[in-house]
Protein backbone atom coordinates (compact mmCIF):
# COMPACT_ATOMS: atom_id res chain seq x y z
CA UNK A 1 0.00 0.00 0.00
CA UNK A 2 1.13 3.57 -0.50
CA UNK A 3 1.52 4.08 3.24
CA UNK A 4 4.14 1.36 3.61
CA UNK A 5 5.73 2.52 0.39
CA UNK A 6 6.23 6.06 1.69
CA UNK A 7 7.51 4.82 5.04
CA UNK A 8 9.91 2.46 3.25
CA UNK A 9 11.12 5.32 1.05
CA UNK A 10 11.86 7.42 4.10
CA UNK A 11 13.69 4.55 5.82
CA UNK A 12 15.75 3.42 2.82
CA UNK A 13 16.66 6.20 0.40
CA UNK A 14 18.27 3.80 -2.10
CA UNK A 15 15.47 1.24 -2.51
CA UNK A 16 12.62 0.90 -4.98
CA UNK A 17 10.15 2.82 -2.76
CA UNK A 18 12.51 5.81 -2.75
CA UNK A 19 12.82 5.50 -6.53
CA UNK A 20 9.04 5.62 -6.80
CA UNK A 21 8.85 8.69 -4.57
CA UNK A 22 11.47 10.42 -6.74
CA UNK A 23 9.60 9.44 -9.92
CA UNK A 24 6.43 10.97 -8.44
CA UNK A 25 8.27 14.15 -7.52
CA UNK A 26 9.63 14.21 -11.08
CA UNK A 27 6.06 14.16 -12.42
CA UNK A 28 6.15 10.67 -13.94
CA UNK A 29 2.79 9.75 -12.40
CA UNK A 30 0.10 11.13 -10.12
CA UNK A 31 -0.28 9.84 -6.58
CA UNK A 32 -3.80 9.41 -5.24
CA UNK A 33 -4.47 9.72 -1.52
CA UNK A 34 -7.39 10.08 0.85
CA UNK A 35 -7.90 11.30 4.41
CA UNK A 36 -7.79 7.73 5.75
CA UNK A 37 -4.56 7.04 3.86
CA UNK A 38 -2.99 10.22 5.28
CA UNK A 39 -4.18 9.19 8.75
CA UNK A 40 -2.60 5.75 8.32
CA UNK A 41 0.65 7.33 7.12
CA UNK A 42 0.68 9.66 10.12
CA UNK A 43 0.12 6.75 12.50
CA UNK A 44 2.82 4.68 10.85
CA UNK A 45 5.37 7.49 10.94
CA UNK A 46 4.48 8.16 14.61
CA UNK A 47 5.43 4.63 15.65
CA UNK A 48 8.23 4.89 18.25
CA UNK A 49 10.46 2.45 16.31
CA UNK A 50 10.05 4.52 13.14
CA UNK A 51 10.41 7.80 15.03
CA UNK A 52 13.93 6.74 16.07
CA UNK A 53 14.91 6.73 12.39
CA UNK A 54 12.67 9.48 11.02
CA UNK A 55 12.51 12.62 13.16
CA UNK A 56 9.07 14.14 13.78
CA UNK A 57 9.86 17.22 11.71
CA UNK A 58 10.82 15.06 8.70
CA UNK A 59 7.72 12.89 9.10
CA UNK A 60 5.53 16.00 9.22
CA UNK A 61 7.22 17.39 6.10
CA UNK A 62 6.65 14.13 4.24
CA UNK A 63 2.97 14.08 5.19
CA UNK A 64 2.55 17.71 4.05
CA UNK A 65 4.27 16.85 0.77
CA UNK A 66 1.79 14.02 0.15
CA UNK A 67 -1.20 16.14 1.19
CA UNK A 68 -0.20 18.99 -1.12
CA UNK A 69 1.05 16.99 -4.08
CA UNK A 70 -1.26 14.01 -4.28
CA UNK A 71 -4.66 13.99 -5.90
CA UNK A 72 -6.92 13.88 -2.83
CA UNK A 73 -10.11 11.81 -2.96
CA UNK A 74 -12.79 11.22 -0.35
CA UNK A 75 -12.92 7.85 1.40
CA UNK A 76 -15.95 5.66 0.77
CA UNK A 77 -18.06 5.32 3.92
CA UNK A 78 -18.54 1.55 3.66
CA UNK A 79 -16.18 0.09 1.06
CA UNK A 80 -17.22 -3.35 -0.16
CA UNK A 81 -15.14 -6.24 1.19
CA UNK A 82 -12.54 -7.44 -1.32
CA UNK A 83 -9.22 -7.86 0.45
CA UNK A 84 -8.19 -10.66 2.80
CA UNK A 85 -7.46 -7.79 5.22
CA UNK A 86 -10.64 -5.74 5.71
CA UNK A 87 -8.47 -2.76 6.70
CA UNK A 88 -7.25 -2.61 3.09
CA UNK A 89 -10.70 -2.45 1.50
CA UNK A 90 -10.67 1.36 1.49
CA UNK A 91 -7.45 1.30 -0.57
CA UNK A 92 -8.96 -1.03 -3.14
CA UNK A 93 -12.04 1.20 -3.37
CA UNK A 94 -9.85 4.29 -3.66
CA UNK A 95 -7.85 2.71 -6.47
CA UNK A 96 -10.95 1.53 -8.33
CA UNK A 97 -12.73 4.85 -7.99
CA UNK A 98 -9.62 6.74 -9.14
CA UNK A 99 -8.67 4.26 -11.87
CA UNK A 100 -5.28 4.00 -10.17
CA UNK A 101 -2.91 1.16 -9.49
CA UNK A 102 -1.93 0.06 -5.99
CA UNK A 103 1.77 -0.12 -5.16
CA UNK A 104 2.52 -2.18 -2.08
CA UNK A 105 4.70 -4.78 -0.50
CA UNK A 106 1.73 -6.05 1.54
CA UNK A 107 0.98 -9.70 0.78
CA UNK A 108 -2.79 -9.32 1.20
CA UNK A 109 -2.89 -6.57 -1.41
CA UNK A 110 -0.45 -8.32 -3.73
CA UNK A 111 -2.70 -11.40 -3.66
CA UNK A 112 -5.35 -9.31 -5.44
CA UNK A 113 -3.02 -8.72 -8.42
CA UNK A 114 -4.66 -11.16 -10.82
CA UNK A 115 -7.91 -9.20 -10.57
CA UNK A 116 -6.66 -5.68 -9.82
CA UNK A 117 -3.67 -3.61 -10.91
CA UNK A 118 -1.46 -4.18 -7.86
CA UNK A 119 2.33 -3.93 -8.14
CA UNK A 120 5.23 -4.49 -5.81
CA UNK A 121 7.59 -1.49 -5.73
CA UNK A 122 10.14 -3.03 -8.11
CA UNK A 123 7.39 -4.14 -10.50
CA UNK A 124 5.94 -0.63 -10.52
CA UNK A 125 9.29 0.90 -11.43
CA UNK A 126 9.61 -1.60 -14.29
CA UNK A 127 6.06 -0.75 -15.39
CA UNK A 128 6.90 2.98 -15.34
CA UNK A 129 10.03 2.35 -17.41
CA UNK A 130 8.07 0.29 -19.93
CA UNK A 131 5.54 3.12 -20.38
CA UNK A 132 8.26 5.44 -21.70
Amino acid sequence: MIVSLIKAAALSPNGSPAGILLAWLDGQFEMVASPKLIEELHGSLSNPKIRKRIPEVDAASLIRLIERGAVMRDDLVDPPPVSPDPGDDYLVSLARESEAVIVSGDGDLLSLAPNLPVFGPGQFLEWLDAKD
